[in-house]
């Protein structure tokens, strides 16, 4: 039997799907430039594919849309969650805590050892602003609520039960290099989304930790957690 998606879930799915296409695609080419095109201007046409697909479906998006923003306590709290996610993140890092090594590098300089602003800015906002909206919207908005019932916009954050939230866990730590961190990351921010009940509050929180990365890793040149 075919599976058939609702719309709700093809406005979750896709643009994660698009993103993940193209992190494949500028993970094949070398970077070198082969065939003349550098891969990681990719992540530009990343930016504005992925970008563009939610800005199409962003009307389906109900808990960003609608729903009521989160309160002062709860945007400090993802505010501290997301520095803890990035202390951590950088912290567990040792061999046996990394599954293979990354697909597709990002190392914003030229031959002489320069930063490419251009590329630095592109990057940044791209995991600043656009990732934690789109993965956030797949892995917790989507598959955790999935998990706990196939029709998942029914599906209270609050009710979430522990075994769907371990599952897309799970899930989530093996598109990460670094699974211990991916471990306390996706947990951590299900724990947001499932205490408080809004989207926003994880996705707050995935951008702290995203955003300040980038600038630790743009000021220490540690370019294998870009």
């Amino acid at each position: 039997m075919a599976l058939s998606l609702s719309r709700a879930a093809v406005a979750r799915t896709v643009p994660f799907a698009a993103f993940m296409v193209l992190l494949a695609v500028r993970g094949a080419l070398s970077v070198d430039g082969a065939a003349g095109l550098d891969p990681r201007w990719i992540y530009g046409a990343t930016v504005l594919i992925v970008g563009g697909l939610l800005a199409w479906f962003w009307r389906e998006y109900g808990e960003l849309v609608r729903q009521t923003l989160p309160s002062a306590s709860e945007a400090a709290l993802a505010l501290g969650v997301g520095l803890v996610v990035f202390a951590l993140w950088i912290t567990l890092d040792a061999p046996w805590m990394r599954i293979g090594e990354p697909s597709a590098s990002f190392v914003p300089t030229d031959a002489a050892g320069a930063l490419i602003w251009p590329l630095v800015v592109l990057r940044w906002i791209g995991a600043t602003l656009l990732v934690p909206v789109m993965e956030e919207l797949f892995w917790r908005s989507f598959l955790m609520r999935w998990l706990q019932s196939p029709q998942f916009e029914t599906v209270v954050p609050q009710r979430v039960g522990p075994k769907a939230v371990l599952l897309s866990t799970f899930v989530f730590v093996l598109a990460h290099t670094l699974w211990l961190a991916a471990v306390v990351a996706g947990l951590a921010y299900a724990w947001l989304y499932v205490r408080t009940g809004k989207l926003w509050v994880p996705v707050i929180a995935h951008a702290v930790t995203n955003g300040v990365l980038g600038v630790w890793v743009v000021m220490t040149g540690k370019w294998a957690f870009w």
